[in-house]
């Protein structure tokens, strides 16, 4: 995953950046190879990846009305 901004980063918050995108990157690898799923952020909503993932109608969640 790459994320690309319109701000220009100074050297430090870039060097920062690419830590943090290269220690997700392998955080998501590691559990891919262990067969498990991830939640990442997808247009706005929560969204689980991988083959081991719950269905989206399996354990909804169901917010209290008040």
């Amino acid at each position: 995953m790459k994320i690309t901004s319109k701000v220009k980063l100074s050297e430090e918050g870039q060097v920062m950046l690419d830590s943090l995108q290269k220690a997700v990157t392998q955080a998501l690898e590691k559990k891919r190879r262990l067969g498990q799923y991830a939640v990442v952020w997808r247009d706005g909503k929560p969204v689980m990846i991988g083959e081991d993932a719950p269905k989206v109608s399996e354990n909804p969640v169901k917010l209290p009305i008040k």
